[in-house]
């Protein structure tokens, strides 16, 4: 459904731009959410999209749009608009949203961009730059409701309603000592239930889950959907509160990590293939189809040194393809659970031998199975016991090793730092097409006596 609106949406503005029909178009853009624009920008030239932009009357729908674009179309968009227009707008969206923007810009043009800025935006901005894009300090919102443990919750309310109107996320108030330490929070229902001289320690909760600033913002996200909470505070060394991290924030956080993990175990990079040139896309896919390449010819030389069974035997070759595609169905199968366990928090680097154990398991059951059906062809189609024998060993050799390789190479990767995903694709599927060809022929030659 929601495909199909977006469709139509990028019909009507194509249309619409073709005809030079400004007034419709203008009351149709008014009335479609940023994030749905910048879907239809993708199919627009630069010249279209700047005059759809400047049609665009609310500036935190131009917000919206600034942050929903690629980096390579926003870079490209605001080419076309005045320093003065975008610091307007950045001056109107979230300080977390504007940092990741103004990371993305050549250093010239984001140092004049942060002098033309409120004083007070862009000294928050600047705070955020000093952290790595993907740890909590890098993705916090530095605005957020703190307030002294002795206040009281008429004062609490009064704040909320003078001080922090502006604030993304009022659903939480951060109780702070006298050294703006995190000792405490409170949801608004709390607030408004208690009577109105009770004071922020005596009702709020003391046991605060909180991150700092240097964790990976992927273990933030995992706390945060654990724990089912709007927002995480975000705490420096000292747990002196210094931001925090938005369920909006964590929901863009899973699409990106599951977007980098589905790449990476494609071999194609970490970003979508519309985001790239023709030449960094060559570039990105040359050294992962190189492991294939090389694996390949090592498989070609396995087959070679047994090309004397295979001429005595020739139907050996027939059942190659299918022994090597169980192998890697399964194997693919296995380090894809294994990445996405790893990924989203279910399984854990030390229980490395239990899911190796547990795949290795599966494999062979599911090996022992697939191993008697494709003999049992074999022995219908040659009847040749010894043949089926061996295609059913292999199958089942297969499988078992496979499974193996697929559970224990990501977690082995896990284990040293490396992302399990580039473990996934090329390096488990041509690691397990040369043991697959390896232990077929070997069974072969060896229960056949050639």
């Amino acid at each position: 459904m929601h495909n199909d609106r977006t469709r139509i949406l990028v019909d009507s503005i194509t249309r619409l731009l073709r005809r030079d029909a400004t007034v419709h178009l203008r009351k149709i853009v008014n009335k479609t959410h940023g994030a749905d624009l910048s879907i239809v920008f993708r199919s627009l030239s630069i010249a279209q999209q700047l005059q759809l932009f400047a049609m665009i009357d609310d500036i935190e729908q131009q917000g919206i749009l600034f942050s929903e674009l690629d980096e390579g179309a926003f870079l490209a968009l605001i080419e076309g608009i005045e320093l003065d227009k975008i610091v307007e707008v950045l001056d109107h969206m979230p300080t977390d949203d504007v940092a990741d923007l103004i990371g993305q810009l050549p250093k010239q043009k984001s140092d004049a961009i942060l002098e033309m800025m409120e004083k007070e935006g862009s000294e928050e901005v600047e705070g955020l730059l000093h952290y790595d894009d993907d740890t909590a300090g890098g993705i916090m919102n530095p605005d957020f409701v703190a307030l002294r443990e002795e206040t009281t919750a008429r004062e609490a309310i009064e704040s909320l309603q003078k001080e922090h109107l502006d604030v993304e996320m009022p659903f939480y108030l951060y109780a702070v000592d006298e050294y703006s330490k995190l000792v405490g929070v409170s949801s608004l229902r709390q607030l408004v239930v208690v009577p109105p001289e009770k004071r922020l320690k005596d009702f709020m909760s003391t046991d605060v889950f909180s991150v700092e600033t240097s964790m990976d913002q992927e273990e933030v996200a995992k706390i945060v959907a654990r724990y089912n909470i709007l927002a995480v505070p975000v705490v420096d060394e000292t747990n002196r509160l210094v931001g925090i991290v938005t369920v909006d924030d964590v929901i863009d956080i899973f699409r990106e990590e599951a977007t980098e993990d589905i790449l990476k175990m494609a071999g194609v990079g970490e970003e979508f293939v519309e985001t790239q040139s023709v030449i960094r896309s060559t570039r990105i896919r040359l050294p992962w189809l190189f492991a294939s390449c090389i694996g390949g010819i090592i498989a070609f030389f396995i087959i070679s040194h047994f090309e004397g069974s295979i001429k005595k035997f020739a139907y050996l070759a027939a059942f190659i393809p299918v022994i090597m595609g169980m192998g890697g169905n399964i194997g693919t199968q296995s380090s894809t659970i294994v990445v996405r366990g790893l990924a989203t928090g279910r399984l854990n680097i030390r229980d490395i031998w239990a899911v190796v154990f547990k795949e290795l398991s599966v494999g062979l059951i599911l090996g022992v199975f697939y191993g008697f059906m494709i003999g049992l062809v074999a022995q219908l189609q040659y009847s040749t016991p010894m043949v089926a024998v061996s295609v059913g060993l292999a199958v089942i050799s297969s499988m078992a090793v496979a499974a193996l390789v697929g559970s224990i190479v990501p977690m082995g990767f896990a284990r040293i730092n490396v992302d399990p995903a580039v473990a996934t694709g090329p390096f488990v599927t041509t690691a397990i097409d040369i043991v697959s060809v390896y232990f077929y022929f070997w069974i072969a030659t060896t229960l056949l006596g050639i």
